[in-house]
């Protein structure tokens, strides 16, 4: 049995698609935060069959919640205070989201302008459909890949 250490501080992101710990923390920059970080991959759940966990020793305001939603809304944010869970949040689709997928029509004014920010808006929260703020292309699929 894996025995990983109580968190004193900090959160503990649950319910994560087996295998996608690794993105969300390069996405949410934790490797840049000097604090503990473990990452539990492909552990038993009753719900999902496997999961991954992410315990963060630090406060919660480091975390992008919205980064989080677009990455995964079914994640589940535990919030722990003197060594318990004080809060759980549940996550929901931003309405935007600034440069954490690019734009990839050639034609969009992202691709000259470089130091234009990457702005995608729902437009579409039932199937989960993001556009471009300013050419309008669709990005609707989580692998970082576009469909027409």
């Amino acid at each position: 049995m894996l025995n990983v250490g109580a968190i004193n501080e900090g959160f503990v992101l649950d319910h994560i698609k087996a295998g996608k710990s690794m993105a969300i923390y390069h996405h949410l920059g934790l490797d840049k935060l000097d604090c503990c970080v473990a990452i539990i991959k492909n552990a038993r759940s009753s719900k999902m069959g496997k999961k991954d966990i992410i315990k963060v020793e630090c406060p919660i305001d480091m975390l992008d919640l919205d980064i989080l939603g677009f990455i995964d809304h079914n994640i589940t944010v535990n919030i722990i205070k003197d060594g318990q869970i004080c809060e759980k949040k549940q996550l929901k689709l931003p309405k935007q989201i600034v440069d954490v997928i690019k734009c990839r029509n050639p034609r969009c004014i992202t691709s000259v302008e470089q130091e234009l920010k990457h702005v995608f808006i729902l437009t579409d929260p039932e199937k989960e459909i993001y556009r471009c703020k300013y050419c309008e292309e669709k990005y609707d699929d989580r692998r970082d890949k576009k469909r027409r």
